[in-house]
């Protein structure tokens, strides 16, 4: 007799029917896919920049490396005399929240940092311009402070950019020269700014400006710099024009590709301590920073508390910084390190010899 098999098959789950197949389960292809869009999203967002840059701590240099003098004897010193540099970079949205939490980077508003008339290559002209100036002003002050004559001049502060939303836009043009502030004439960058930020936040003050053939007497009102609370500012960008200075005997500061004013101070410090006999630094790591001006003042600068981090991370046991940023500094200070605030470079030398000799 024939028999017939009344046993029902158990329909099978789909994921053996997919097995059966030869077909991948529908969860790994999804999780595969998700990742993808997320990192189309991610590689999406890191192009696209913020309108901010990330101020950092930068390289550390010794600047007795970076001076060579031909023609005078020199005085190698035992000790060390840093320059600070701070790194400067647009940031992208990733970068920003990083930075927003690390308290060594500060975030600056693009346009504050670099106008946007003002391109990334012309940024770096100006930033070199400044450099250029700040070399010849410390070496000339530098080798005043020791007895040489030189001839420092130029004719006037060249206006090379401006700020947006500061009193200089719509009073002053790129291209101005300024020659005098108030009634004080001013034919060099530095002494430009010096006499500048001698006044008082609110304070007016009258540009006397040469544009083209015509000579103009234009006021601003100074206001809060942008990154150096407490110091006035009009808002612009400055250069010597035209100028013009002669040294006793060559002197060349290598700046690599360092850009701006700030190591000034440390210049001048460098050319003093190999042109005298002794120990400037008496044997210590000395780390500063501070723009200089022909009379040997000590200008504030920005960065101050990612320089000082940098400092401290290099070994320095003295660091010197101006004294408007001597506040700022502080936040940033370790135990084991003196920080010191200068006015000028007679401040400055002071105080090392002060320490050289404890």
């Amino acid at each position: 007799m024939e028999t017939v098999d009344t046993k029902t098959e158990v329909p099978a789950t789909l994921e053996q029917i997919e097995q059966r197949s030869g077909r991948l389960p529908r969860w790994p292809a999804v999780v595969l896919v998700t990742f993808v869009l997320i990192g189309a999203i991610v590689i999406g967002l890191w192009q696209v920049n913020v309108a901010y840059f990330a101020l950092s701590p930068g390289p550390v240099g010794d600047v007795e490396e970076l001076v060579g003098i031909e023609g005078e004897e020199t005085f190698t010193p035992t000790g060390d005399l840093y320059m600070l540099t701070v790194s400067l970079q647009e940031v992208n949205i990733f970068e920003y929240a990083y930075a927003y939490f690390d308290d060594s980077i500060d975030l600056v508003e693009r346009e504050i940092i670099r106008p946007s008339d003002q391109s990334p290559d012309e940024f770096r002209r100006a930033n070199r311009e400044a450099m250029d100036d700040s070399k010849d002003t410390a070496i000339s002050v530098a080798l005043q402070f020791v007895g040489y004559e030189v001839l420092d001049e130029g004719e006037g502060v060249l206006v090379s950019g401006i700020l947006e939303n500061t009193p200089a836009d719509g009073v002053l043009e790129n291209g101005d020269v300024i020659t005098a502030v108030g009634d004080v004439p001013v034919s060099i960058r530095d002494d430009g700014i010096n006499e500048i930020i001698s006044n008082e936040i609110g304070d007016t003050v009258t540009l006397t400006v040469q544009r083209g053939e015509e000579t103009l007497a234009l006021e601003v009102t100074l206001v809060e710099h942008t990154t150096q609370p407490g110091r006035p500012m009009v808002g612009f960008q400055a250069d010597t024009f035209n100028r013009i200075t002669v040294f006793p005997f060559e002197v060349s500061i290598d700046t690599q590709n360092v850009g701006g004013p700030s190591a000034g101070m440390m210049y001048a410090l460098t050319i003093i301590d190999l042109l005298t006999e002794g120990e400037l630094t008496g044997g210590k790591v000395i780390a500063g920073t501070g723009t200089i001006a022909s009379d040997g003042t000590v200008g504030a600068i920005g960065g101050i508390r990612q320089k000082v981090v940098a400092a401290q991370a290099a070994g320095a046991e003295v660091i010197l910084v101006p004294e408007a940023n001597l506040a700022d500094a502080l936040t940033m200070k370790d135990p084991a390190v003196e920080i010191f605030g200068v006015g000028t470079l007679e401040d400055a030398v002071g105080i090392l010899e002060g320490l050289a000799a404890t």
